[in-house]
């Protein structure tokens, strides 16, 4: 169970950190995207800085499993704003569903070690 919750924890700190960097650094591409989903600018950059927050979370929760846990739930909660942003742009399922799979894995994230014990 340990390997589980290891390899899920890297996968999701280094997607969240390749999604992270360009808000925070006010990439073009990264920008127009958020634009189009009705973001702005400062917003764009918060949800960068949550995002960097929790793959700091996720990490040391490898250390500490609530801290891990507590970030896992803050991961569901913006990737199902994430989906909700999505849908509202009327964007394809296949894009609509990339959240809602990562809010999965970050949902699973949570319970592991609970479970776990």
């Amino acid at each position: 169970m340990r390997f589980l919750v290891v390899s899920l924890t890297l996968v999701l700190a280094s997607i969240l950190l390749a999604v992270a960097v360009p808000k925070l650094t006010g990439q073009v591409q990264m920008r127009e995207r958020m634009a189009h989903l009705g973001v702005s600018p400062g917003r764009t950059r918060m949800i960068g800085g949550l995002e960097i927050a929790a793959v700091g979370g996720l990490l040391l929760g490898l250390l500490w499993p609530p801290i891990g846990v507590a970030a896992a739930i803050g991961v569901v909660l913006l990737m199902i704003g994430a989906a909700v942003y999505h849908a509202r742009a009327k964007d394809p399922v296949s894009v609509t569903v990339v959240p809602v799979v990562f809010a999965a894995a970050a949902g699973a994230l949570a319970v592991l070690p609970v479970v776990n014990g």
